[in-house]
């Protein structure tokens, strides 16, 4: 479930409505916590590092991702993401074909991913796992999946949102929680708060008590003067439609209208017609996401010609020291020989 279709009340201070869910939290917590500690995990022949994230909905794990990628590739290596994907299923681990396949059928985060590195999308990241490592690969990251991949992690980089942190604390379904934090905690190698806020001040602290290592970054524009002083209608399917706002504005450009959609929202040519009756009827041009742009680009004729009048904004995860990725890539690495060493 993304963030933006979550109950609102899940990111607010908990209330009635989360203590009446307790008990079903507590089983679904229960559950989880089971799952994470007893399953099984297959390990591969190559390092696997997995960026994940404790709640449900976008914390920028994607970008974070990519930049991860782009360190190891400076480092010499060959890296692959594996993903569960978002639409369609395959009864076989695929590997993400931008020239042919749809985010309908693949997901709009693989084909970002796929501009950096071969993609293997499935529910079974062994196999995908695998399937990449046929093709080439020696080092591989997992976006999202912590709670579930039936996988060994090498590496487990948690993500949490500065500004949203965990909502309101509690598991699902009373809260955006995935599994309960302490199980979370003891299985994860280090936290990345991304961007500013101090919602997630509480976990930081948890995490530094157990010492864990805790970095930071942020999203960042590229070009953003080219945004200075222009008037937009911003609209977005992801899952914190108000991050997207608010970096349009923080990089100078003056968000008149705003119009969020859920995340992985399937443009229509209705939802095509109203943005453009808005734009014009204000006189602003239309500014959307990568992750938006890229459906739009996969998607219909129509689709494609209304992506050709927006303006981008495209975002780098820029760390707040430099050498970190490279000491993640370094520590995954490192984690990796000692296992195979055994």
């Amino acid at each position: 479930m993304a963030a933006s279709e979550a109950p609102p009340f899940w990111w607010e201070r908990p209330d009635w409505r989360a203590r009446v869910l307790y008990p079903f939290s507590a089983i679904y917590g229960a559950v989880a916590r089971r799952r994470m500690v007893a399953g099984k995990r297959e390990k591969v022949a190559v390092p696997v590092l997995c960026v994940g994230n404790f709640t449900v909905g976008g914390t920028g794990k994607t970008p974070v991702a990519i930049a991860l990628a782009d360190q190891a590739l400076r480092m010499g290596l060959k890296p692959g993401f594996l993903s569960r994907g978002h639409g369609g299923s395959f009864s076989q681990p695929h590997v993400v074909d931008p020239s042919h396949d749809s985010a309908r059928h693949v997901g709009d985060e693989p084909l970002l991913l796929a501009e950096h590195g071969p993609v293997a999308v499935t529910p079974d990241r062994a196999a995908g796992a695998r399937l990449l490592i046929e093709r080439g690969c020696d080092f591989l990251i997992m976006d999202d999946g912590f709670q579930s991949a039936r996988i060994h992690i090498d590496y487990a980089l948690l993500v949490v949102d500065g500004r949203r942190g965990l909502g309101n604390g509690h598991v699902i379904p009373g809260g955006p929680v995935r599994a309960p934090l302490l199980a979370q905690l003891r299985l994860a190698d280090a936290l990345l708060k991304m961007g500013r806020g101090d919602a997630a001040d509480t976990v930081i602290r948890m995490a530094s008590r157990a010492n864990k290592p805790v970095f930071e970054a942020f999203a960042c524009p590229r070009n953003p003067e080219a945004l200075a002083g222009r008037r937009f209608l911003a609209f977005a399917g992801i899952g914190h439609p108000e991050k997207f706002f608010d970096t349009v504005r923080a990089a100078g450009g003056e968000v008149v209208r705003t119009r969020p959609f859920p995340d992985h929202h399937a443009f229509t040519k209705e939802d095509f017609e109203e943005l453009s009756w808005l734009a014009e009827k204000d006189e602003l041009e239309m500014i959307t996401t990568a992750k938006d742009a890229v459906r739009l680009r996969h998607g219909t004729t129509v689709a494609q010609s209304f992506l050709k009048r927006l303006v981008l904004l495209e975002i780098d995860a820029v760390f707040d020291l430099g050498h970190v990725p490279e000491r993640i890539i370094a520590d995954t690495l490192a984690t990796w020989r000692r296992r195979t060493q055994r």
